[in-house]
């Protein structure tokens, strides 16, 4: 019994956090006790991951619209994912730190396709699908080599700003949110934020710190047009009953 609670500690405890823990009853380690959180916080946001991006995916095919949904953004956005997920996944980090990614890369890719498809180019759609499984699996088959995924992570830093920042000039520009769903926006806001702490702790990645760091401010900027423009369609619709 004693050995299979120890194998099943190992789920979210690294072995000297195991030993500390359940030999040595040292249930204030410092160093475990972050560890732990960690690790804790990762397997939540994979929990939330698999449902952040559905409610945008059920507002678009409701609504059978795109509208206001920046198509270059959400691939900006798909790229940045799968290269985080491909790098993670060939430099071996721990699942917690990066497992979101799976999830929310398919739901990125649904976005993309949906918006395509309701946007009328639905040929486009499915040329894109096809090309995007292709590059997924040469990028996590070991034919791509290293430095070239490490490179692309690189390069979410200012993809990741680039995304975010296009989708909010939209906002602007439209004077609303279109078919963002508050929901996923809000998810993405806080799920990046406690990346932030993860990341440090699981994997030391600088790349990856820096990425998480500017999406956190990048969605909260999203954030931020979520609620002056809920605002602003409140104040319109007290108005017009106030006329009538």
């Amino acid at each position: 019994m004693a050995q299979f609670i120890k194998k099943a500690a190992l789920l979210l405890f690294t072995q000297e956090c195991t030993r500390e823990y359940l030999d040595k009853f040292n249930f204030f380690h410092v160093a475990c006790f972050k560890a732990t959180l960690s690790k804790l916080l990762g397997v939540t946001i994979i929990g939330g991951s698999l449902l952040v991006k559905v409610p945008q995916i059920v507002k678009i095919l409701k609504n059978k619209s795109g509208e206001g949904i920046n198509v270059f953004s959400v691939l900006l956005d798909l790229f940045a994912i799968t290269a985080m997920l491909s790098y993670s996944f060939m430099r071996g980090f721990p699942f917690s730190a990066w497992g979101d990614a799976v999830f929310l890369g398919i739901q990125t890719l649904i976005i993309a396709v949906l918006v395509m498809h309701y946007n009328g180019d639905t040929a486009k759609a499915t040329a894109f699908l096809s090309a995007y499984l292709a590059v997924l699996f040469t990028a996590n088959s070991g034919l791509t080599p290293i430095h070239i995924l490490w490179a692309c992570q690189a390069m979410n830093i200012p993809i990741v700003l680039i995304s975010k920042f296009s989708q909010a000039y939209t906002n602007y520009s439209n004077g609303h949110t279109g078919q963002l769903s508050a929901a996923t926006c809000f998810m993405l806001f806080f799920g990046s934020f406690v990346r932030i702490f993860t990341s440090i702790q699981e994997t030391g990645d600088a790349a990856m710190i820096t990425m998480y760091m500017c999406s956190t401010l990048a969605n909260g900027v999203i954030v931020a047009q979520l609620l002056h423009y809920w605002n602003v369609g409140v104040k319109s619709k007290e108005k017009i009953k106030k006329k009538e």
